[in-house]
């Protein structure tokens, strides 16, 4: 789904309802240099404030929640590497790493 910005999205609303930015600003109960200025992107209006403006346009404002594309984790990295040892090279790494968590929680308690 492709970004909008609160500027296209009321220039949108206001050129589709065939008004102009003074035409949107009376019927909004605004001034021109606020239609003006969201519409140039140098103010962001509230969610509240461009549902006000874009309802006053003649359209409704929904908005929609999309999931976000997982990207690979890092953590995977290292899979191969590990699926390459032996049972007891895996058994060595694991001790290497209780001892490191170890003396990580000994620092973190303030006894070391």
């Amino acid at each position: 789904m492709a970004q909008t910005t609160a500027s296209r999205l009321l220039v949108s609303a206001r050129r589709s309802a065939g008004l102009t930015q003074r035409d949107l600003a009376r019927r909004a109960r605004t001034s021109q240099s606020v239609i003006a200025r969201i519409e140039s992107g140098a103010a962001s209006p509230s969610w509240k404030t461009l549902q006000r403006l874009v309802n006053r346009a003649g359209f409704d404002l929904q908005g929609v929640l999309s999931p976000r594309p997982r990207s690979r984790s890092h953590m995977l990295d290292d899979v191969p590497r590990i699926l390459r040892l032996t049972p007891e090279q895996r058994l060595l790494e694991l001790h290497h790493a209780a001892r490191f968590f170890a003396a990580a929680a000994r620092v973190d308690d303030g006894s070391v």
